[in-house]
């Protein structure tokens, strides 16, 4: 997917207001970049593509779970990726949790200028958070099992994991099944055919 082609996407399915808004977080985003290695710089080319559609996929699977005015939680969010894409194109609550200080400090920033009142951002390691959220994500956080054992407080019975992955996919989804189990399934990604998304619900251990 080329960039122009992103930015259709996103207007199309969020309109053009939301799109705007997401504009303005990629100048912040490019900005901040030079102060902290937020994102590779090989990558800024394909903004749209290789980060905005490829976080605001996730949209789709979490409202899939069924659940009314879900709320959401982003472990790692780092650079905003998926956590502020989620908040700019949709209304529903998110903690975006980050333990690095300059990463909240710019997220928090972020918040503000762009207004973004449903959003809360938490200066902590999600080991220690106690909230819990209806659809959890994490982009390049942690291993599937690690992953789990260190969230698992945050969710509840019926919370929907929405996780993107490159290749490993399967294989984690497989070493996670030793020692959890739940529904679990796979999507392919439509911004890579080789990246996927594990979807998981009623996550427990064995």
């Amino acid at each position: 997917m080329k960039e122009p082609a992103a930015r259709h996407w996103i207007r199309e399915r969020f309109g053009v207001s939301r799109e705007t808004t997401l504009e303005k977080y990629a100048d912040l985003l490019v900005a901040e970049n030079e102060r902290q290695n937020l994102i590779a710089k090989s990558t800024i080319a394909f903004l749209w593509s290789r980060h905005f559609v490829d976080s605001a996929q996730l949209i789709a699977h979490g409202k899939a779970c069924n659940v009314e005015n879900a709320t959401w939680m982003d472990i790692g969010s780092g650079a905003g990726l998926p956590g502020l894409v989620l908040a700019v194109l949709q209304n529903n609550p998110i903690l975006l949790v980050e333990p690095r200080k300059k990463r909240v400090e710019f997220l928090s920033n972020v918040v503000s200028l762009l207004k973004l009142d449903h959003v809360k951002v938490v200066h902590q390691r999600v080991e220690t958070v106690q909230q819990s959220a209806d659809v959890i994500t994490a982009r390049a956080v942690a291993s599937l099992p690690q992953l789990f054992e260190d969230a698992l407080h945050c969710a509840h019975k019926s919370t929907c994991w929405v996780l993107p992955k490159g290749k490993s996919a399967d294989v984690e989804v497989e070493e996670a099944r030793k020692t959890w189990q739940g529904v679990f399934h796979v999507e392919h990604s439509i911004t890579d055919p080789q990246s996927h998304i594990v979807i998981a619900r009623e996550v427990r251990p064995r």
